[in-house]
């Protein structure tokens, strides 16, 4: 999964660096046409389109019973029927497309998250760094010690929460850091955490795991391999997408522009949808 996530990450990034000269709304733009025309091209070759052009005639068919005959209750009746059937014939002609394209868009959307869900920490303000312990912890040993990196202060000892086997502690970044790391030592050993601060949006990696299985929805960066920690996570701010002026959520405007762009293909790729 570690290679996965990689390479994923290495594509993407190469992506966000043709368009950094741009605000990240121009990038998601050009990321969800495409996007948008790779899942009709997918729909196209994993459907029934011959059935699906079928089930659209029918259900054509039954709106224009329903204007002509809006005075006829048995025929608007049956229209109705039709209709129902339709769309639920449909429903199940699009479940196929649908399970083929559900795992590589929700690994893309995840990996997106790094690029457009999070801002790097400002500056001069306070941030939490949590740690999650492993099951063996023991809480009554001294916490791990926490080396900052050059340009960030911490703010004071640890805090330990017991019952949710967590360590937090405060920092606060005072000039830009981009790609350095916040080292923990505990026991002889270490781990790190990638760590961004600053105002330029970037690329800004989340929850670092120790499974391999929670690397599926934490993908930034590898795995923990050391045994006392089970995550941890920087407590970073939104990042907020500015659309026309307008704050807009960047799943939110990723899902509308790519069902925009494959409704404007789907004649050219010959595709029904």
């Amino acid at each position: 999964m570690e290679a996965l996530n990689r390479i994923i990450d290495a594509v993407l990034l190469l992506f966000y660096w043709c368009f950094s000269w741009a605000p990240p709304v121009v990038g998601l733009t050009c990321l969800s046409i495409a996007a948008g025309a790779a899942m009709l091209w997918v729909f196209g070759k994993t459907s029934n389109q011959q059935r699906m052009k079928q089930v659209k005639r029918r259900v054509q068919a039954g709106l224009l019973e329903l204007r002509l005959f809006v005075d006829e209750p048995a025929i608007s009746l049956r229209a109705q029927r039709t209709l129902l059937a339709a769309n639920l014939n449909y429903l199940f002609l699009a479940l196929r497309p649908t399970l083929w394209m559900i795992v590589p868009v929700g690994l893309l959307l995840v990996h997106l998250e790094a690029f457009y869900d999070r801002a790097p920490l400002p500056l001069s303000q306070p941030a939490l760094v949590t740690m999650g312990m492993t099951a063996d912890w023991n809480p009554s040993a001294p916490p791990p010690a926490l080396t900052v990196p050059l340009g960030v202060e911490s703010l004071g000892p640890p805090v330990r929460a017991v019952a949710a086997r967590e360590v937090t502690w405060r920092i606060m970044p005072l000039s830009p850091v981009s790609a350095d790391k916040l080292v923990f030592h505990f026991d002889g050993k270490q781990v790190s955490k990638w760590m961004e601060a600053g105002s330029r949006q970037r690329y800004v990696p989340g929850k670092r795991v120790r499974s391999g299985w929670a690397m599926i929805l934490s993908p930034g960066e590898g795995r923990i391999h050391s045994d006392f920690a089970e995550w941890i996570e920087i407590r970073y701010p939104d990042a907020g997408l500015r659309v026309f002026g307008f704050r807009v959520h960047w799943l939110v405007w990723f899902f509308v522009v790519s069902m925009v762009a494959a409704l404007f293909l789907k004649k050219r790729f010959g595709v029904v949808i």
